[in-house]
């Protein structure tokens, strides 16, 4: 018995050897300095030419976080640097963990199917053309959806007619918005919109509330948005706001509730829509001046007007986050969809939406994650997602390595791209993939 005994305690000790040994010597394969040091430098270039004001940047792998830091400030002010606490607006990063990461779930527990039709699933599209549509084409955007609608500018009129936007500076379009001018002179309707509370109407911003009966004029334009080839590819917010319909209807639950017994059973808490509901203004960092719609700089809303309309809760948009909540659903994925002993997802599920079923017909897209045609940045099996207002995540299974970057370069404008032009985010998740 003692002989056995002995057995059993020096294999015990054996494996923890083993497992200490397994991540040393993975963190010892990555080179944390040097790695760090190239990160410094690109970091230091884009706040000196302007590419955001701040960011926060996270690195590891499915064990451990290698480097996580802040750089820069809130805005262009200064006057509050980035600190670990603070929560970006994610965009569209919003799509994979929100509305994807629930679906999975949903497939995992056999509540969803992916042939599941959004005309079966919710009643409002049962005889609309866009009724046959699957929730596998609505998350590889092959759906044929056109690539978004403003909604929110049926919200928006002028007294005499005149355009809401202009192309040239003039006293009657003295403002910018993105490369447009706006009209000094724009009236909102009234029957949808009010800047005092109303009972069941929806709050859009701090001073803006919404005729929930304007969603139904939404649903319409979108039933009717299938103006591509059925089966090709076109990355579409649309389809996100579909998938959103599909999986509240089939639940009986709102996204937010979903999304947040997923964060609970993560441990995360610095995630989530409708930042001001969980984290003071003070930790939330601001987006864009919005001369067009809010009139004001967006700062513990969200910025996409598609998911402001939704009460910032939408499939295509409305998360905001820290880098650290994020890294903990990376190390999950990259986990076979463990964490901390607990399955959260099964295998089989995180490898059919992380996979590209699509890719024979030139298609790479995952279901829901954004996965790219190998090049020199990113590889077959890279998966993640980014988001406009300047986010970016992604995971490499093959090395179990992932990177998160979250700037606001949207602040002040949404003009601001320099950073694509010069790959800043390829160019850093190339280096850590060395």
């Amino acid at each position: 018995m003692e002989n056995r005994t002995f057995k059993i305690v020096f294999a015990f000790l054996i494996f923890l050897g083993i497992s200490s040994y397994a991540q040393k010597n993975s963190k010892k394969s990555f080179d944390v300095k040097r790695n760090e040091v190239y990160i410094d430098s690109m970091m230091t270039n884009a706040l000196e030419k302007g590419f955001f004001p701040g960011a926060q940047v996270m690195m590891g792998n499915k064990d451990a976080v290698f480097i996580s830091k802040n750089y820069g400030f809130q805005d262009y002010s200064k006057k509050q640097a980035v600190k670990n606490e603070d929560v970006y607006d994610l965009a569209s990063m919003s799509k994979v963990l929100g509305a994807t990461l629930v679906t999975m779930r949903l497939v995992d527990e056999d509540k969803i199917k992916l042939t599941d039709r959004v005309g079966d699933a919710v009643p409002f599209f049962k005889n609309t053309p866009i009724a046959d549509l699957t929730l596998f084409e609505l998350l590889t955007h092959t759906s044929g959806l056109k690539a978004s609608i403003t909604f929110y500018q049926s919200l928006l009129s002028t007294p005499d007619g005149a355009p809401l936007l202009s192309d040239k500076k003039s006293a009657e379009y003295p403002e910018l918005f993105d490369t447009m001018y706006v009209n000094k002179n724009i009236i909102y309707d009234v029957n949808y919109l009010s800047f005092t509370p109303k009972e069941n109407w929806i709050q859009v911003y701090k001073n803006m509330w919404l005729n929930p009966e304007f969603h139904k004029t939404v649903y319409d334009q979108i039933a009717n948005a299938n103006v591509n080839p059925r089966g090709k590819y076109v990355y579409s917010d649309l389809n996100l706001l579909l998938v959103k319909e599909m999986i509240e209807a089939k639940t009986g639950k709102k996204l937010d509730q979903l999304t947040n017994e997923i964060y609970t059973e993560l441990g995360i808490s610095k995630i989530g829509y409708n930042p001001l509901k969980w984290t003071s203004i003070e930790n939330v960092i601001p987006t864009e001046l919005d001369n067009f719609f809010r009139k004001d700089t967006i700062r513990g809303y969200v910025h996409d007007e598609a998911a402001a309309i939704f009460g910032g809760v939408s499939g295509n948009a409305g998360l905001f986050a820290n880098a650290q909540s994020i890294s903990v659903i990376c190390q999950m994925l990259l986990n076979d969809g463990k964490f901390q002993g607990k399955q959260i997802l099964k295998a089989k599920v995180v490898k059919e939406f992380t996979q590209s079923p699509l890719a024979k017909g030139g298609i790479y897209r995952g279901l829901g994650f954004d996965k790219r045609k190998p090049d020199e940045f990113f590889k077959a099996d890279d998966f993640g997602h980014t988001g406009f207002t300047g986010t970016f995540f992604f995971m490499n299974p093959d090395n179990n390595r992932f990177l998160i970057v979250l700037t606001n370069r949207v602040n002040p404008t949404r003009t601001n791209r320099i950073m694509y032009k010069d790959d800043f985010m390829a160019k850093i998740w190339k280096q850590i993939n060395k």
